[in-house]
Formats: C-alpha cells, sequence, structure tokens
C-alpha cells in the first residue's frame, strides 16, 4: 500500500481500490489482516472514518471481513470475486463502446480480433 492518493475520484473509492490492487498483487493474501483504518489514515494523512468508509465498502462487497477485537481481514476467494467484478467493468466500460464504434465503421469482430493480433499489442492467455 504505497500508492499515492490523487484528486481524480474520492479518498475512500482509492483507499478501496488499493487494497483491492493489493489482494491481485498477493500483497495481501486470503485470511490475512489488512491495515486497520487508523494504520491507513496515518500512512495517507486522511481522516480514519474516510479510510472506514472504503473498507467497509469492501466488507459490504464480501472482500473483507471482520474478527471483533482483531481487525479486517481478507475473505476467502476474494482475489478471485475482485478479478470477476473487474473483468466485468473492462468489458462494459471499454469493449462495449470498442465494438459499438467498431460496428459503426462497418468491421466486424472477426475484423476486429485480427487488427488486434497483427497490431502485436493483444493480450497475452492467462491461464
Amino acid at each position: 500500500m504505497n500508492e499515492i492518493l490523487t484528486q481524480e475520484k474520492s479518498i475512500y473509492i482509492q483507499i478501496k481500490e488499493m487494497v483491492e490492487n493489493d489482494i491481485l498483487r498477493n500483497i495481501l493474501l486470503e485470511e490475512e489482516r489488512v491495515p486497520s483504518t487508523n494504520e491507513l489514515a496515518k500512512l495517507y494523512a486522511i481522516n480514519p472514518a474516510t479510510a472506514a468508509k472504503g473498507i467497509n465498502l469492501l466488507v459490504d462487497e464480501g472482500i473483507l471481513y471482520k474478527k471483533r477485537g482483531i481487525g479486517m481481514f481478507v475473505a476467502e476467494g476474494a482475489k478471485k470475486q475482485i478479478m470477476e467484478k473487474r473483468k466485468r467493468n473492462f468489458y462494459n466500460d471499454y469493449v462495449k463502446s470498442l465494438m459499438a464504434e467498431a460496428g459503426s465503421l462497418g468491421i466486424t469482430k472477426k475484423e476486429l480480433v485480427d487488427m488486434i493480433e497483427r497490431s502485436g499489442e493483444g493480450v497475452e492467455e492467462h491461464e
């Protein structure tokens, strides 16, 4: 969690995304304790309530869970859940508009895939 906060979006959303990123990068593992809201507040010089708002979003999504008196922990299956959510968001935010634009230009799905593969910029296959 050594990312820098920006003005682009709400701080609590950035805190939420930083925790998600650390889970995706295996910095925070399933069943591992995450930094407390006070630790996050001190680290980023923010209000603890702001940090708590970001953490609570992750609790609401089932990414984190609370062990009373101990702290917040990464839930089992959290990494997979985050990846699935981000894949859906990627599709909705990028692929749909790309396909719509390609369609308006008369480019078929096959032609679009061929363009991507020829460009050498294609996504590498992951297991």
